[in-house]
């Protein structure tokens, strides 16, 4: 389709949308980088390892996906070889109405990406509003819109105290707060646990959930702040049930393998489009949300 296969011209490009929810209208997504071979997959933490042709396979069908639902899909890459978690574009920055920052994701083999994102936003116009440097760690999976002025953050193995810190100074004179929730030690820093793991807003103060292993305090803000919760089957934790991806409209995106909280989703009256993520997901431990960078949400 014309949209996935859109390349980057240099022109400026429309971008903002402080919100997880609202319409989504322009993604960045990076095609998997190719492999060096042999045991990579096992440094990386993945299940198993890897089927380039297949991921590449699924990787253009969710963009088609995507693209069907009238988002302008920019697909760019692939990586450099042997960045393999690249594919995962919503970690190495953040998209505000004022700029992107760029992060400096906690997991080594990811120090790279970053520099991948600057360059993309250098060619579509869209500013720096500046970046976290070291000692700071900060992946975006561990931030959260819960409104235009306000960000969630968890504090855990990715993202650390001065990462934060130097998110929170960026983000104050654009008039942003942020508030820092703790994540659970769960099976230690070896395994990637972000704070959207356990929630993906799927519509304004609508959001799936995993409250065994939220902080109770974030619980409480999110029920303070008039929050509805549809709860994930336990069962579906591991396979990703909580990645939600919201297309704004009561549209949203989750992996297969989670029919639970698909059925959960559709009883609450949303729209729920499935892809298969075998190879570029479930292998890699990450969903729909991680597999995108939205760059433009409306409405």
């Amino acid at each position: 389709m014309e949209a996935v296969e859109r390349k980057i011209t240099g022109a400026d490009t429309a971008f903002g949308g402080q919100s997880m929810t609202s319409t989504l209208k322009t993604v960045m997504v990076r095609t998997p980088a190719p492999t060096v071979g042999g045991d990579e997959w096992q440094s990386f933490g993945y299940n198993r390892p890897i089927r380039q042709v297949e991921a590449l396979r699924e990787h253009q069908a969710f963009a088609e996906m995507l693209s069907g639902q009238g988002v302008e899909v920019l697909a760019v890459g692939p990586d450099p070889v042997g960045h393999l978690d690249a594919i995962f574009c919503y970690d190495p920055s953040l998209i505000t109405d004022s700029g992107a920052v760029l992060l400096r994701p906690g997991k080594v083999l990811r120090s790279g990406e970053p520099t991948f994102h600057r360059e993309t936003y250098e060619s579509l116009g869209i500013p720096i509003l500046g970046e976290i440097e070291v000692p700071g760690s900060v992946e975006g999976g561990d931030t959260l819109w819960l409104d235009r002025q306000t960000l969630a953050i968890g504090r855990g193995y990715r993202t650390n105290t001065d990462g934060i810190r130097q998110l929170s100074e960026l983000l104050a004179p654009v008039g942003i707060t942020v508030v820092v929730f703790d994540l659970p030690h769960w099976n230690g820093p070896a395994e990637c646990l972000h704070l959207m793991s356990l929630i993906s807003p799927v519509a304004e103060r609508v959001a799936v959930v995993y409250q065994p292993m939220m902080a109770v305090a974030f619980v409480e803000l999110l029920k303070e702040m008039g929050w509805m919760f549809i709860d994930i089957p336990a069962e579906e934790f591991d396979s990703m049930g909580c990645n939600v991806l919201a297309l704004g409209q009561g549209r949203c995106v989750i992996v297969n393998r989670n029919p639970g909280t698909s059925a959960r989703l559709a009883e609450a009256g949303f729209t729920v489009l499935e892809y298969t993520g075998d190879h570029m997901s479930h292998n890699r431990q990450g969903g729909p949300t991680c597999l995108t960078r939205p760059i433009l949400r409306t409405g």
